[in-house]
């Protein structure tokens, strides 16, 4: 069996690495170690999952010098979470060494990142956008000394619309510094960014295996962000949940989302970051217990935690990378028993689904949503399978009389059970019935029937769009701010989740800016976006 000592690293590193509990390198690890310690620039495809980030990040540990303190190494990630991700194995592969890791991104204070930097840091896992705020408008982040340069998760970067940073940050480092690109795809762009950035690289390819539980049932459902909870609570009045585990992107949304389903008088709880150990605690015992049957999460606040076994996992929002989802949906259809995995995915959402089948090389079927007659015999069925059970035991001596009593005043026995009924199902959850009538079936319907301001495509004025399915929403802030398209993608983006793809037109005035955002993520945009900053700057951020 191959190990980890055949690369020759440093004993800090080994023994870092065997405390996390790393045994045998993986196939790109095999690859890529190598070849980086030799000084070779790599040219990587491969997905989330193959153990990519110990692949360049082991090598780059090995090189730094503790003893200097000026940034050796930078790497570039597409959004905040894989920085913080990426930030955290470096810290992890080298917590027995003397090197420091500062992870960079917007929607952070400034304050930490730049005292951080002052003190001295030799490795900065970034955003494109904060990358350059801090060297240009700061100026306190200096790439003069990068060694060893690493873009992560490149063709999302360029499919956030970041290509102008991404190039402007290379062209701010040494020629001579060791480059690695890693991609899920080589798209022509891709191999046009290697080709003009990279030298004589090594090409590596990985595929991905299938590494989901093979027990458990994977479906996906197609709404919109606006229909995600109408569409959840569909799910949750037709399913057999015995407990689910519901897993969100964010604890806003987490909290958010709980306090919606606690309103409907589900019995839910909300675990994120920001709950204390013994609060932490006191949530997973009403789990464990059956006291509360949802549990809504995000994956910082479920890693570590024992919650195996639950009847359903529910991806609220899709997980970022492919090695999130199988570790999500892994926590159901254990010990033998089946599980079901389900997936509320936004149109946004098809390239990191694709992305997924691919890692897993596993299809993920679509399902249709149940419809309202749907809930109503799911309720019925189950009504009927409790009074069954309750026929079933011998003492209903008392209720009799009364039934004998109530027949005094001229009442069949039909009569009077089918009022028993009315009154003993006033409890369940009839009010969430109108919630829940939103039509999320609406998805794909005929764009032009909707009402638009767009009447004939012809305005002219940057207030209103012309692109279909678009709606222009206005920034107060323009050319005079220096504003780029690079910091409003990357913002929003990285705030909302959605992809740069659902970003339209920018077109940056004066004193403001306008842009087009795909129709079915406004809300989200205008919502998310509220405590918005650029550049220390307040945002406000309107519909036109």
């Amino acid at each position: 069996m191959n190990t980890f000592t055949q690369f020759g690293l440093k004993p800090e590193i080994l023994k870092a690495i065997e405390k996390i509990g790393y045994e045998e390198p993986t196939e790109i690890q095999n690859r890529a170690i190598p070849a980086l310690l030799d000084g070779k620039d790599i040219l990587g495809r491969a997905q989330t999952g193959t153990g990519k980030t110990a692949a360049f990040a082991l090598p780059i540990l090995e090189r730094v010098d503790p003893q200097v303190k000026q940034i050796q190494a930078l790497v570039m990630t597409p959004t905040r979470e894989l920085a913080l991700q990426v930030a955290k194995a470096f810290s992890q592969y080298g917590q027995y060494l003397n090197i420091k890791v500062l992870p960079v991104y917007g929607g952070q204070s400034y304050t930490p990142q730049l005292k951080s930097l002052k003190d001295g840091v030799q490795i900065v896992v970034g955003t494109p956008g904060r990358i350059l705020d801090l060297v240009k408008k700061k100026k306190v982040m200096h790439l003069d000394q990068v060694n060893f340069l690493v873009l992560d998760e490149a063709d999302e970067m360029l499919a956030m619309g970041f290509i102008e940073e991404v190039e402007e940050i290379i062209r701010l480092t040494p020629d001579d510094r060791q480059t690695s690109l890693f991609s899920a795809t080589l798209t022509k762009s891709i191999l046009n960014l290697a080709g003009q950035y990279l030298h004589q690289p090594q090409e590596i390819s990985i595929q991905g295996k299938q590494v989901t539980v093979e027990q458990t049932e994977q479906r996906y459902y197609l709404v919109t962000e606006k229909d995600k909870v109408q569409s959840l609570v569909r799910l949750l009045e037709t399913e057999k949940v015995e407990n689910v585990l519901l897993f969100t992107r964010t604890k806003i949304r987490a909290s958010e989302l709980s306090d919606t389903l606690t309103s409907m008088n589900y019995a839910v709880e909300a675990l994120h970051g920001d709950l204390k150990q013994a609060e932490r605690e006191k949530v997973m015992e009403r789990f464990r217990k059956g006291l509360v049957t949802i549990l809504v999460a995000t994956d910082v606040a479920a890693r570590g935690l024992d919650i195996q076994g639950v009847s359903h996992v529910i991806n609220y929002d899709v997980p970022l990378d492919a090695e999130g989802y199988v570790h999500r949906i892994g926590r159901t259809g254990r010990a033998g028993k089946s599980g079901i995995a389900i997936t509320l995915a936004v149109p946004g959402d098809k390239r990191r689904m694709g992305a997924i089948e691919q890692y897993t090389r596993k299809p993920i079927p679509r399902a249709e949503l149940p419809s309202i007659k749907d809930i109503h015999k799911r309720r019925n069925d189950h009504f009927v399978e409790r009074i069954v059970s309750r026929l079933a035991m011998d003492d209903h001596h008392s209720e009799q009389e009364l039934v004998k009593q109530i027949m005094e005043f001229g009442y069949t026995p039909m009569d009077i059970a089918a009022a028993a009924i009315q009154l003993s199902r006033q409890g369940e959850k009839q009010h969430t019935m109108e919630e829940i009538r939103t039509p999320v079936e609406s998805y794909g319907r005929n764009r032009d029937s909707m009402p638009s301001r767009q009447k004939t495509g012809k305005w002219k004025s940057p207030r209103f769009t012309q692109e279909k399915g678009m709606v222009r929403l206005s920034i107060n802030l323009g050319k005079t701010d220096s504003i780029h398209p690079g910091n409003i993608v990357g913002a929003i983006a990285n705030t909302t989740g959605i992809p740069g793809s659902a970003i339209g037109a920018i077109d940056i005035q004066k004193k403001m800016t306008f842009l087009d955002v795909s129709e079915q993520y406004v809300g989200d945009v205008l919502y998310q976006m509220r405590n918005w900053k650029i550049k220390d700057k307040s945002v406000q951020i309107q519909s036109v």
